[in-house]
C-alpha cells in the first residue's frame, strides 16, 4: 500500500497599499484536501461580497469519497458561487463578480479548477509551472500570436477580464488534472501577487526552503516593497511523503 502525502499549507491576505477594501477571499479545507483563492473584480459593485460568497459556496461544497466526484462536487461549488451572484447582481441591477482558483488533493492526485486570472503554479524539482491560464483578454492576444508575453506583462489592459464568476448565468470551469508527486509545492494566489512580482522571483522565493508561513509572508512583503496596487492573497499547498500508514488522508478534489 502507498502511504498518502502529508499535505500542510499557510495562507495570507493583505488589502494592498492603495485599495481601501480587500476584495480578496479564501477558503481553507486542508484536513479535506481543499484550498481557494477568491479575488472581487475591482471596479465592480460588491467585490468583497462577491468573494466571499464564493469563497463561502466552495468551502460548503459536500465532498464525495472519490477524486473524480469530489472533483465534480467542487466545480458544483463553483457554478453555485455563479448562480448566487448572478441573482444578487440582477436584483441590484449591478455587474458583481470574481476570479477564483481552487486546488484539491486526493490519492496522489490533484486537480486544479479556475475562472479568471487567479493562478496556480506548482514547483517540482526546482522548475516552476503555471498551472492555469489567465481568462483575460491580454492573454487571449497572445494566444492569437498577436502579443508577446513581454508585451503582454506591461500591456494596459492586461486585467481586463474575458470571463469572471458571477458576471453570466452560464460559466465554464476550467480544470487540469495530473499525479502528485512527493516534495510538490503549490501555489495559488490573487493577481495582486503575480502583477508586481515576476514568475522567476516566486520560483526563486519558493525554492529556497522556509517555511510555508514564512515563505507566504516573504511573497506577501515582496508584493508590499513593489507598492501592492492591490489587494494580494497567497495559499501554499505542500505534499511530503509520510511513513505512517494511520495517517487520514485529507479528503479532496472537485
Amino acid at each position: 500500500m502507498i502511504a498518502p502525502l502529508r499535505l500542510d499549507s499557510a495562507a495570507v491576505t493583505h488589502p494592498g497599499l492603495v485599495r481601501r477594501a480587500n476584495e480578496d477571499s479564501f477558503c481553507d479545507r486542508a484536513a479535506e484536501g481543499v484550498w481557494a483563492v477568491a479575488d472581487g473584480m475591482g471596479g465592480h459593485a460588491h467585490g468583497d461580497w462577491a468573494s466571499r460568497t464564493l469563497a463561502g459556496a466552495i468551502g460548503g461544497a459536500p465532498l464525495a469519497d472519490t477524486f473524480e466526484d469530489a472533483a465534480r462536487a467542487l466545480a458544483d461549488g463553483i457554478h453555485h458561487g455563479n448562480r448566487l451572484i448572478w441573482r444578487e447582481a440582477q436584483r441590484r441591477g449591478q455587474q458583481m463578480g470574481s476570479t477564483v482558483v481552487a486546488l484539491l488533493v486526493r490519492d496522489r492526485r490533484f486537480a486544479v479548477l479556475w475562472v479568471g486570472d487567479s493562478r496556480a503554479y506548482l514547483l517540482r524539482d526546482a522548475q516552476l509551472y503555471q498551472l492555469t491560464r489567465d481568462h483575460t483578454q491580454v492573454q487571449e492576444l497572445v494566444d492569437r500570436g498577436l502579443l508577446s508575453a513581454d508585451e503582454a506583462r506591461a500591456h494596459p489592459r492586461g486585467h481586463v477580464l474575458a470571463r469572471a464568476v458571477g458576471v453570466g448565468e452560464r460559466l465554464q470551469v476550467d480544470v487540469v488534472v495530473d499525479e502528485v508527486e512527493p516534495g510538490d509545492l503549490f501555489l495559488l494566489c490573487s493577481d495582486g501577487l503575480t502583477g508586481p512580482v515576476a514568475d522567476a522571483e516566486i520560483a526563486k522565493l519558493l525554492g529556497e526552503g522556509d517555511a510555508r508561513q514564512a515563505a507566504v509572508d516573504r511573497l506577501v512583503a515582496l508584493t508590499l516593497e513593489r507598492g501592492a496596487p492591490d489587494n494580494v492573497t497567497a495559499v501554499l499547498v505542500s505534499a511530503q511523503e509520510t511513513t505512517s500508514l494511520s495517517f487520514a488522508a485529507p479528503g479532496g478534489f472537485a
